[in-house]
């Protein structure tokens, strides 16, 4: 039997269409291990929604190991995780050797599993502002490219960084973005590690700086194809096991499009 577990949070709250007789049961709240505890060796779980699903999904499970066949049947608004492994939303996909190996982040008294990524700097301010939007007029469409030109160009200052991946120690001054990455895609499409595999053991930390904003602003949209990374000027590539990033000032950041505020400092590791 298959059990299709429904996001009311995800697609923007709206419910998502399945085939007839099917029974969505609200994600929210259900004691995930008690859950699969109580499933035959031969069912199936559905998981509805996008990026946000999957991380509450993660979490929830709290390290419970997973026998049964898990599926994601895209249908949220952050599909990251869908394109760094080459599905659209709409299609249902066996999701459980993507659940193996997960990074942990440890950040403000916090530490969660991510599926994505770890994001510091102006991918955090984006989803701060936009926690923003969603709150004071939560029917506009929020435009994150706008949000990040906007914070560029006006709003959100660079930092300086100390970072430490595996034991080694480096720092860099006018940081805009600093995350570590578990696949190669986050903020909505943007292939900020092109090189990472998602089912690798090790992570990607990308630093993107530039004392010049008209600099970074112009070289932004190379973000979106991956080919920031041959400027070596601006972009400083690490892989490792664990990445620590310690900034100059409290910034936003953000777990899988989740806004944490106020962050000087976070640890991620496998």
């Amino acid at each position: 039997m298959k059990y299709y577990l429904y996001n009311p949070l995800a697609n923007n709250g709206i419910k998502p269409e399945v085939k007839e007789n099917v029974e969505l049961i609200d994600a929210l709240g259900l004691d995930y291990p008690n859950f699969f505890a109580g499933l035959n060796g031969d069912d199936e779980v559905v998981l509805l929604g996008g990026d946000g699903t999957l991380n509450y999904f993660i979490n929830a499970m709290n390290g419970y190991t997973i026998n049964n066949n898990v599926y994601l049947l895209g249908s949220g608004t952050g599909n990251d995780f869908f394109t760094d492994i080459g599905h659209k939303a709409g299609e249902e996909v066996l999701v459980n050797k993507y659940l193996e190996n997960l990074p942990t982040v440890k950040v403000n008294g916090l530490e969660k599993k991510f599926i994505n990524n770890m994001g510091f700097g102006i991918d955090g301010y984006c989803c701060e502002v936009a926690d923003q939007i969603k709150d004071t007029t939560p029917n506009e469409e929020i435009n994150y490219t706008s949000i990040a030109i906007k914070g560029l160009l006006f709003h959100f200052k660079p930092c300086h960084a100390d970072v430490t991946v595996d034991g080694k120690s480096y720092s860099f001054d006018h940081v805009w973005i600093a995350p570590t990455m578990k696949g190669r895609y986050y903020g909505g499409g943007m292939m900020m590690a092109p090189d990472q595999d998602r089912l690798s053991d090790v992570l990607t930390l990308v630093i993107y700086k530039s004392p010049s904003k008209l600099k970074a602003l112009m070289q932004f949209p190379s973000i979106f194809k991956g080919t920031h990374v041959s400027n070596k000027d601006m972009v400083s590539i690490f892989t490792g096991k664990h990445m620590q990033v310690k900034f100059s000032r409290p910034c936003a950041a953000q777990i899988d499009g989740e806004t944490v505020l106020n962050v000087t400092e976070y640890e991620a590791f496998l």
